[in-house]
């Protein structure tokens, strides 16, 4: 018992300092950043049990705890909303699942709840990720319909994907506030992923909102089989080679997302204006991409956030991939995660006051 605890410290201690090493470096630690969670809960299990024990193995426990608790708080939080202000900017960012365009939910309603929910929301600002919308006249012409469903005149869409000149997929931010500029990084992969930027005339001050999508996983739908049956501890067919597929995945997605996230961190270096982010960045709080956005912003979960804040709908990763981070200078009032969703994330909405 003693040796399985050291080796959980320090699997957990490479986990809590996997968030400043680049996988671009060292791709080995991102793996044990994933499992932050698991080894945090395991550590505590052992600390009661040394205490139980009165064993002074419990030492290495409490000091492996007290250095990965800041971790922890990124991931559960407890806050109290603060009261409401008339000048509160309400932030929403949401992946829409191109509102549900192929009918995965097997409901043809779909669409038309995710827009009500959106509309229910009233966002001043709403950032969507894997947007879709078309140009035809009819039903997913999602651009006019938002506009006019959530007052919002204003948007910046930007396309990863255009197909008969009229079909278009990729990114979109809407506003109720002026867009005085707007710019993209075209992220050097071939994966459908960019980040866009809109400059927002707020009471005469220019804000910049960064919208983002990064590389996500992409798993396969064996990998997704092996892994519903892994978790429900089902035999799962040919093993060796379905976990030899899961990690090539996840290594490749370490990889490309940090060529992402240093695109955007050097880009939001060059921006005089206060800056909000907004995404879905498709990996972890103990990550090395969330640690890079987040090391000059503050992160909205964190300030009011409520519960364990997860905001992947599906059943892996069950964590909080979806984000919305503020300049230091903006108080956040606010946060809330919908309980409802129709696609595989959950929206949530930050309130800002400048």
């Amino acid at each position: 018992m003693l040796w399985l605890h050291y080796f959980v410290i320090v699997s957990l201690l490479i986990a809590v300092a996997a968030k400043y090493i680049s996988p671009l470096l060292f791709w080995l630690p991102a793996f044990f950043g994933l499992a932050y969670p698991f080894l945090f809960l395991l550590n505590v299990l052992f600390v009661f049990y040394w205490l139980v024990q009165f064993k002074p193995a419990i030492t290495f426990g409490l000091i492996a705890f007290c250095i990965s608790l800041p971790n922890a708080l990124r991931y559960v939080q407890l806050s109290i909303p603060t009261r409401a202000e008339a000048k509160q900017i309400k932030v929403t960012s949401y992946n829409c699942m191109l509102f549900d365009l192929y009918n995965w939910s097997k409901s043809y309603e779909t669409r038309n709840k995710i827009l009500t929910g959106l509309s229910d929301m009233e966002p001043d600002i709403l950032c969507l990720q894997e947007f879709y919308t078309s140009e035809e006249k009819g039903d997913f012409n999602n651009t006019d319909t938002l506009q006019s469903l959530l007052n919002m005149p204003y948007h910046h869409k930007e396309y990863t994907v255009t197909m008969r000149e009229l079909d278009h997929w990729g990114v979109a931010t809407f506003s109720k506030y002026p867009i005085v500029n707007q710019g993209k990084l075209i992220f050097k992969t071939k994966s459908n992923n960019i980040c866009i930027f809109s400059d927002l005339l707020i009471d005469k001050d220019t804000v910049r909102v960064y919208n983002v999508h990064l590389q996500s996983i992409s798993f396969s739908k064996g990998d997704n089989k092996f892994l519903e049956d892994v978790i429900s501890e089902k035999d799962a067919e040919d093993e060796v080679e379905n976990s030899k597929s899961i990690l090539r995945r996840l290594k490749r997605a370490f990889t490309k997302r940090t060529k992402q996230v240093d695109m955007v961190v050097t880009h939001m270096k060059t921006c005089r204006y206060r800056i909000i982010l907004c995404g879905d960045f498709n990996d972890t709080p103990a990550s090395y991409s969330y640690q890079q956005l987040s090391k000059q912003l503050s992160d909205a979960f964190v300030e009011k956030g409520t519960g364990f804040g997860r905001t992947y709908a599906g059943k892996w990763p069950q964590f909080r991939i979806d984000y919305i981070l503020h300049d230091k200078k903006f108080k956040c009032l606010n946060y809330k995660r919908n309980d409802e969703t129709f696609t595989d994330h959950f929206a949530i909405t930050a309130y800002l006051q400048k």
